[in-house]
């Protein structure tokens, strides 16, 4: 059956609960691993941020201007959640959420989201725009259960500058070419996460898993290939 919201993404995902669906590797030895049942709660509580911080809903644009990095999938699927459209590299002139990590970038944003991106982070831990949340903080704060209706993402979209507006179900497209269940490898894009996100949700949609590293460690051969061995992805295509 096809996946046209995040909801039916999370039910495919939980049926194994404790299998890892998203790993990250990032610089300076950075390693975070969120299980079927911790994405599903982040992604449930970073929707509910969204959903009653600002009434985000259907036709609501939220930019992502992240890189590629676990954080990244996660507030995107929590957007698509509520049914808002995510924005990554297009003209900004119509957003009406802003999600980044760098806040100073963005003077005049009518809301602003802070993403401190190390995993441990508790504040984003610089002085940030007044008005600017800072998710770090905030996200933790919100129901473990999505509050809203799920059926309203299955108008969710995304919108990016090389290949323009899709649906949600367009983006919830397993790789029919792909095993079922594989352990994808994906090298994050430091600045333009659209490739990235799109190859994670192609990936998870087809009920398997992405291990995430950053260019940092991508360049590292001889931990790369370590790294592929004992988190046993599947051979590069």
């Amino acid at each position: 059956m096809p996946l046209t919201t995040t909801a039916d993404l999370l039910r495919l995902l939980t049926r194994e609960p404790g299998r890892p669906r998203l790993t990250w590797y990032g610089d300076g030895g950075e390693r975070v691993e969120l299980s079927g049942a911790v994405l599903e709660n982040w992604v449930s509580k970073t929707a509910n941020l969204l959903l009653e911080e600002f009434d985000a809903e259907p036709g609501t644009r939220v930019r992502l201007d992240l890189p590629g990095h676990w954080r990244t999938v996660v507030w995107a699927l929590a957007a698509w959640h509520v049914g808002a459209t995510v924005v990554v590299g297009a003209d900004g002139a119509a957003d009406d959420v802003v999600v980044t990590d760098r806040p100073d970038e963005h003077p005049g944003a009518p809301t602003l989201v802070a993403v401190a991106l190390p995993a441990l982070a508790r504040t984003f831990g610089a002085p940030l725009p007044g008005g600017a949340i800072d998710a770090a903080s905030a996200v933790m704060t919100y129901g473990d259960a999505f509050g809203g209706d799920p059926r309203t993402g299955a108008q969710a979209r995304l919108d990016t500058a090389a290949d323009g507006s899709r649906t949600i179900g367009q983006v919830l497209e397993p790789d029919a070419s792909a095993t079922a269940g594989a352990r994808e490898l994906l090298t994050a894009d430091p600045r333009g996460a659209a490739a990235t996100l799109v190859r994670a949700c192609t990936v998870l949609a087809g009920a398997g898993s992405v291990v995430l590293v950053s260019a940092e460690v991508a360049g590292d051969p001889g931990r790369l290939a370590r790294l592929r061995h004992t988190e046993r992805v599947s051979p590069p295509s």
